[in-house]
């Protein structure tokens, strides 16, 4: 996916973006008869092909939400898969990365200028665990983010589209030092699984059953994506790689946002960090 060891630099190349063949996207995993149709739906595998190469494997996770009607599950689909495709074309352009943060454990955060004068920002790590106890995480358990993420008031599940489109409602905590402020996010995320690595993307959505809340700025994040992949030396360790494109809203100066939005990816990682070495500790 990555070369062997996160490269500490920009301009960084992704030969797993490249190298993967086929670029094919089998049907999404819903229920019953509904696999078939989205098989029939050239759209959908269109999206896939269109991009660099991801053929995914059927997730195993049972339906536990509520199955949006078929209409709804096909726009959903699109969605996720639209925004993974999008954000992996930004990773994909090597041009315009500046590093922005080189910490001493290895994390590197670079940035990009979008059109529109906005900056999006893509951190590079090296986990110790595996691609599948980060998906568990990342995705699967991703409504008990808030136990061990305090920058994180809850993560609900709207909607289940199979096991690997979903819909959520993110509500960030009130912390000390949240340069930003308290936001709300309303999200269709997607995942794609391969053999070995994994694919998490994701964008903002609206919802009319779900409008903006009251005391809330509702922020859209998007296109956004993690990739996450074995160590070739050592398949119990991941290379991490985030892409944050968020759009904060609200009256904020820009400076400010820019310096919020790295920082916010750097306290995620350890985070995560601490919540995967307690999970070493109990075994």
């Amino acid at each position: 996916m990555l070369p062997a060891v996160v490269k500490l630099c920009c301009g960084i190349s992704y030969p797993h973006l490249r190298s993967v063949a086929g670029l094919q996207r089998t049907a999404v995993a819903v229920i019953g008869q509904e696999i078939n149709h989205l098989q029939r739906w050239g759209l959908i595998q269109h999206h896939m092909r269109a991009h660099a190469g991801l053929k995914c494997d059927e997730a195993k996770r049972e339906d536990l939400k509520p199955t949006p009607s078929k209409e709804d599950q096909l726009f959903f689909v699109q969605q996720g898969q639209e925004a993974m495709r999008e954000a992996l074309s930004m990773l994909e352009d090597e041009e315009g990365w500046k590093v922005e943060v080189t910490e001493s454990d290895g994390d590197v955060i670079c940035s990009k200028v979008l059109p529109g004068a906005r900056k999006v920002f893509r951190l590079e790590a090296v986990l110790e665990a595996s691609v599948d106890e980060l998906y568990d995480i990342l995705f699967v358990r991703v409504e008990e983010m808030h136990q061990w993420n305090p920058s994180i008031q809850h993560i609900k599940v709207l909607k289940q589209i199979g096991s690997e489109t979903m819909v959520t409602h993110e509500v960030s905590a009130e912390t000390a030092g949240n340069l930003i402020g308290q936001r709300d996010f309303v999200s269709v995320r997607h995942s794609c699984k391969q053999k070995s690595g994994v694919y998490l993307g994701g964008a903002a959505i609206q919802l009319e059953s779900f409008p903006p809340q009251t005391g809330f700025v509702r922020a859209e994040d998007g296109p956004t994506c993690i990739i996450i992949w074995p160590l070739e030396e050592d398949a119990g360790k991941s290379r991490f790689t985030w892409l944050l494109n968020m759009d904060v809203k609200g009256w904020l100066p820009r400076s400010i946002v820019n310096q919020a939005l790295p920082r916010a990816q750097l306290d995620f990682t350890r985070h995560l960090r601490r919540r995967l070495t307690a999970s070493a500790t109990l075994g």
